[in-house]
């Protein structure tokens, strides 16, 4: 997937209900994760991704500080975000604590 032509959020679109389910790429536009929830608000917010499991199933929760994260839509509408972490990076990370 090319990038390049999405069109990046504005930090008053990083609102909860923008990103949540949001879809996150690595290295090489692999999946890495989803977005579950947003800890705080703005820019010093926390992203909790489930990363790895099928469906849902098995993911682990880590927490990623908002900045770390590059939020676009595509030309569908579709939000979703780059990061420079890889799969295996996030899931090397602590678990964080289910709400």
């Amino acid at each position: 997937m090319d990038h390049s032509h999405h069109i990046r959020l504005s930090s008053a679109e990083l609102t909860p209900a923008m990103i949540t389910g949001a879809v996150i790429y690595g290295v090489d536009d692999e999946k890495v994760g989803t977005v579950d929830h947003i800890d705080g608000a703005g820019m010093d917010s926390t992203a909790i991704v489930d990363v790895g499991g099928f469906l849902g199933i098995g993911a682990k929760p880590v927490a990623l500080p908002i900045h770390e994260l590059d939020f676009m839509r595509d030309e569908h509408g579709e939000v979703h975000a780059m990061t420079s972490w890889t799969k295996d990076e996030l899931k090397e990370l602590p678990e964080h604590p289910r709400h």
